[in-house]
């Protein structure tokens, strides 16, 4: 990846080949995975931002359990993703 230590691009893969692609639905596992690449160097830069909005902007509420939907909130309001 060079200088760019930006995760943008390993989130979007991840979230339409596991997520969407699979099931359409969001797991606790996989929440997890797209925090963890979001933070693999501790913070939340611009481009990953917004691929995170347009992730959690396709997953409503009746589609996660209410404990992913409250980690969705969370850190959405922590990194203040749109």
């Amino acid at each position: 990846m060079g200088s760019d230590s930006s995760s943008w691009n390993q989130i979007m893969q991840y979230s339409f080949l596991a997520v969407f692609a699979n099931d359409g639905r969001l797991d606790a596992a996989e929440m997890a995975m797209i925090e963890k690449l979001a933070l693999r160097d501790g913070q939340v830069d611009g481009r990953e931002r917004d691929v995170l909005s347009r992730i959690f902007a396709k997953v409503g509420a009746d589609r996660v359990t209410p404990e992913v939907w409250q980690e969705i909130a969370s850190f959405k309001a922590r990194y203040d993703i749109p």
